[in-house]
């Protein structure tokens, strides 16, 4: 525009042209071109740009100038290498806009992996230190157990199991991690098999807790306290009510037999009379000192007082004062009604009991006792009285006053005694700060420890199978009579060495080195003792019919048996001790291992068939094949030898690399388990190598075959068993005894285990297939629900384990 107006050039036909030849001499195309780059903003750029052949990318124009030179050239009209200039400053711009977005991504997508990178090494530290934690809390678990506090381990046991974290896809626990925390629950359920154990705590009371009563349906609880309140709680533990009216502590509390009505006595002199919604019925006065025991009658029609102003008052149950029944010489602390109501009997510091008519007619007093008598009670059938004193006895007495039986053992005074409802058994309730169970004639049955005060009161629910107990430490303690998980017999002097169960599963077979084999019951009963061997017996089976018993002893001897105990024969001819034994499957063949390094076969008569030669140590075990035609033989040469039934050797399995303890066949007979130092073999029938097992911390010395094949069992040194799956997986391992265990049986119908140990013992394992979690969950659940000092994490312990 600016050259149209100088008039040097005109517009012919859309191109400048110089208007004068002499112009267009001295204003030529080069003139033209220098000026026009004049005036480009980008033109240091286009000249470098066309010089480079229009290929230098460095040259184009990026960003803030690029945008200038564009805005520049809205109303121009350009040449055609400008444009292309242009056009190509905006490709690589585009460019390079997209290469920044690129680079941009990439470096977000490179710090979301560095995150999820450093997120997954965090999530696996803290997994790993929660499986480190959880490890910690097994170890915790079995100490608490293994000193005697079982609740608690018990809880820790479960702590272990929830806080252990599940596989996924960036962690997997260890399998000795998951094995250490089933151990220690194993540990905590086993342990204490005991008929009674800790299942609840009752806790709110602010001080002592003195006195505990069930109501006649089992459903509720009442204790009273120092703190001044009586407390009903269900049989779950939850607390229902608290009652306030009393002015001082309480000392004993009782339900009607209708249950409707709760008695409370004080130190402000004072019965007071509840209806169970906490409505306070009646205040019954006119002791002149603290009101010490409270009992109603049978029919409920009169309540019973003892004092410390050395009386027992009876009343009507609506309060009017019926009789005083004076005569002890100082303060009187319980009272009982006999089961017919007839016959009261009370005890007193002046160390007797008194037993009255219900009209307040002295009938006897007891004497025998060396100091005060706190508790008594009568026996269900009302024949026995059973007395607590501060002289630590329990003393049993005829109803006309004989003496018939003192139990001793508790280290401190006794501050009460029950009777269970069914009459069998005894709770007692003392200042050691435990409660113990008696067998009627005496025996001490057990003692439950876990109250960290003086135990004060004691009381059996009316179905028999909980225990109540009160105790100066706040609490009271809920013991629950469970099924018995485990059994231990004893009876044996000396290690019990081999076990076997008959086929109907109903007898059990223990081998001894006091030189007897025994016969016990399922249940553990002591059927028969059979003597006879001069030494050791090491090995003990029944026939296939259960109506034979083969032991064999280190007197060199093979004994058979009736199941009655009777002697039937005596195998002589080996040359040293004879280690285990063996019926064929058709039983008339018996087969016995020995260290003169022979396996010898028997007919049942007792003639000898055949000596299998061919160890080269001690045979230590010997096995028949299920359809009976081969025999496994174990040895301290390290090897298994498989022989026919007529001796012929038939295979060596070699591979261990130390003495092998035991052997034995599956009951399909396709695989042979055999055991030597930490490792049991499995092997198929033809000698391959199939599993090693490993997991024992010490020799395995026996090994069997559960009747369906699918678990064996392990006995070892390290005073377990072990429990594996046919593939290797370690399923259990069971504790509890106090030294080697030598041998292991299952029960044909596989719900029982037994051992054998060192500690002279046969323990049975009852119900081992049990779901551990679940049992443990279900034995908490109430005091995990209930009791109010239960954190919140314990609180959901067992979510989502079945009910």
């Amino acid at each position: 525009m600016e050259l149209r107006l100088t008039g040097l050039v005109v517009k012919q036909e859309g191109q400048l042209q110089v208007a004068n030849r002499i112009y267009q001499e001295v204003f030529n195309l080069q003139w033209v071109e220098k000026e026009l780059g004049k005036l480009r903003p980008y033109s240091e750029a286009f000249t470098a740009w066309e010089e480079s052949g229009c290929k230098d990318e460095s040259r184009l124009l990026r960003g803030q100038a690029l945008a200038d030179a564009l805005a520049w050239v809205v109303d121009k009209s350009l040449s055609d290498r400008d444009y292309q200039f242009l056009t190509a400053s905006q490709e690589v711009e585009k460019q390079a806009i997209e290469l920044e977005k690129l680079e941009a991504q990439v470096q977000l997508d490179a710090q979301l992996k560095a995150n999820q990178i450093l997120e997954e090494a965090k999530q696996k530290v803290d997994l790993k230190l929660a499986e480190a934690e959880a490890v910690g809390k097994s170890i915790t678990s079995k100490l608490l157990s293994n000193s005697g506090k079982h609740f608690e381990g018990l809880l820790q046991a479960l702590r272990a199991v929830k806080q252990l974290p599940p596989a996924n896809e960036i962690f997997q626990p260890q399998d000795d991690s998951k094995m250490q925390i089933i151990d220690a629950l194993s540990q905590a359920i086993y342990i204490d098999a005991r008929p009674y154990r800790e299942r609840n705590r009752l806790e709110g009371h602010e001080v002592y807790v003195y006195s505990v009563a069930f109501s006649p349906d089992g459903e509720t609880i009442a204790s009273v306290s120092s703190d001044k309140t009586v407390k009903l709680w269900s049989r779950h533990g939850k607390l229902l009510n608290t009652f306030s009216g009393h002015e001082s502590e309480i000392w004993d509390v009782a339900f009607s037999p209708d249950g409707k009505t709760i008695a409370s006595v004080s130190s402000d002199k004072t019965v007071k009379l509840w209806s169970c919604d906490g409505n306070l019925l009646h205040t019954l006065t006119g002791h002149e000192s603290c009101v010490e025991g409270v009992a109603f009658s049978p029919d409920g029609e009169t309540i019973a007082s003892t004092s410390r102003d050395k009386t027992v008052r009876l009343w009507s149950c609506d309060g009017n004062l019926l009789h005083t029944l004076t005569g002890h010489e100082s303060y009187v602390y319980r009272v009982a009604f006999s089961p017919d109501g007839e016959t009261i009997a009370s005890g007193s510091w002046d160390q007797t009991v008194k037993i009255w008519s219900r009209y307040g007619k002295l009938l006897h007093t007891l004497t025998g006792h060396e100091s005060g008598v706190i508790g008594v009670a009568f026996s269900p059938d009302g024949e026995i009285i059973a007395t607590a004193s501060r002289d630590k006895t329990l003393k049993l007495w005829s109803c006309d006053g004989n003496l018939l039986q003192t139990m001793t053992g508790h280290e401190g005074w006794v501050e009460d005694v029950e009777f269970s409802p069914d009459g069998k058994f005894l709770a007692s309730a003392s200042d050691d700060k435990t409660v113990k169970l008696w067998s009627c004639d005496g025996n001490l049955l057990q003692t439950m420890t876990g109250h960290k005060g003086v135990v004060i009161d004691v009381a059996f629910s009316p179905d028999g199978k909980t225990i109540a107990s009160a105790s100066e430490d706040k609490t009271i303690k809920l013991w629950f009579r469970h099924q018995n998980l485990l059994q231990t017999l004893t009876g044996h002097k000396g290690v019990v060495i081999g076990v076997a169960f008959s086929s109907d599963g109903k007898t059990i077979a223990s081998a001894s080195n006091d030189k007897t084999v025994k016969l016990w019951s399922r249940q553990g009963n002591l059927l028969y003792t059979l003597t006879g061997h001069e030494s050791y017996v090491i090995g003990v089976e029944f026939s296939p019919d259960g109506e034979t018993i083969a032991s064999g002893s280190w007197d060199q001897t093979v004994k058979l048996w009736s199941c009655h105990g009777n002697l039937l024969h005596t195998f002589t001819g080996h040359d040293n001790s004879v280690n285990r034994v063996a019926f064929s499957p058709d039983g008339e063949t018996i087969a016995s291992a020995s260290n003169d390094k022979t396996v010898k076969l028997w007919s049942r008569q007792g003639n000898l068939l055949y000596t299998l030669t061919g160890h080269e140590g001690w045979v230590s075990d010997v096995a028949f094949s299920p359809n009976g035609d081969i025999i496994a033989s174990a040895s301290v040469d390290k090897t298994v030898k498989l022989w026919s039934r007529y001796g012929k050797l038939l295979l060596t399995i070699s591979g261990h690399e130390g003495l092998v303890y035991s052997v034995a066949f599956s009951p399909d007979g396709e695989t042979i388990a055999s055991a030597s130092g930490e490792i049991v073999k499995l092997w198929s029938g033809h000698g391959k190598l199939l599993h090693n097992f490993t997991g024992h911390e010490q020799d395995i010395t026996h090994v069997a075959f559960s009747l369906d094949g699918e678990t064996i069992a392990s006995a070892s040194y390290d005073n377990t068993v072990k429990l594996w799956s046919r593939h290797g997986k370690l399923l259990h391992t069971l504790t509890g005894h106090n030294s080697c265990v030598w041998g292991v049986a299952f029960s044909p119908d596989g719900e029982t285990i037994a051992s054998a140990s060192y500690d002279k013992t046969v323990k049975l394992w009852h119900g081992w297939k049990f779901d551990r979690h679940q049992w443990a969950c279900n034995w908490m659940r109430d005091y995990l629900e209930n009791n109010p000092n239960v954190s919140e994490s314990d609180r959901h312990l067992c979510d989502g384990i079945g009910e």
